[in-house]
């Protein structure tokens, strides 16, 4: 059981690893499957792999989630022949029935196989290019959503700065209006002693009678006048 739940997580390092797998060929049938190809466990995708290097153009964003498959793999190199190979291979895999014993099932793909002319290592390597293709994809978008992150990030910072920054300046404003305020009151006492001394009722004759004085009591008044 440790090797078939061994295989699919470690060749080449890009496989995923199943909860359940149903009775699977030995490990030794799949030794056409290079075990010089190396990258990092699929769950590291932040961690640099030359996967992220397998396109030779750059592949198109995927829509609302939906991927292009066949254009990610055309941009990694792997042509329409090659696509064709590993898809003839799936729907034939698909085909068989899910109780046929693991050894019929190798015979019978085999055959059918070599009834396509291609050889298996071929179908193998078109299979093992449209992994690599994919890890790629994954693991560039995974650098370029980390880039977003990161920049929108310090764009936040930036703007949560400024809004510190705004906020210092209102509160510098309230507090210098209040002390305004106080220093002007403190003011308007040290002076009313004057108005004081003549008494409200000759003060309040010569504001009516003044065109420069207007009486506290109008609301009508312009303070801008």
């Amino acid at each position: 059981m440790a090797d078939k739940k061994g295989w699919g997580s470690t060749v080449a390092g890009w496989f995923i690893e199943r909860e359940e797998e149903p009775s699977a060929p030995a490990e030794s049938e799949y030794a056409a499957v290079p075990d010089s190809i190396q990258s990092p466990p699929i769950e590291t995708y932040n961690t640099p792999s030359p996967t992220q290097t397998v396109f030779q153009k750059a592949p198109p964003p995927p829509t609302g989630g939906q991927v292009d498959f066949a254009a990610v793999f055309e941009a990694a190199g792997v042509d329409q022949d090659e696509q064709q190979r590993v898809a003839r291979t799936t729907e034939l895999l698909r085909s068989l029935p899910a109780g046929t014993d693991a050894g019929v099932k190798k015979q019978i793909v085999e055959a059918s196989l070599k009834a396509f002319g291609v050889p298996i290592e071929k179908i193998i390597e078109a299979t093992v290019e449209e992994i690599q293709a994919l890890d790629g994809y994954i693991r560039n978008g995974a650098a370029d959503n980390e880039k977003l992150i990161q920049e929108s990030d310090a764009r936040i910072k930036q703007y949560e700065s400024e809004i510190k920054n705004i906020r210092a300046v209102m509160q510098q404003s309230v507090d210098e209006q209040q002390t305004l305020i106080r220093v002007c009151n403190d003011k308007k006492l040290e002076v009313q002693h004057v108005l004081e001394f003549f008494g409200q009722d000759t003060v309040a004759k010569v504001v009516k009678a003044s065109p420069k004085l207007h009486d506290p009591s109008d609301q009508t008044v312009n303070p801008g006048s």
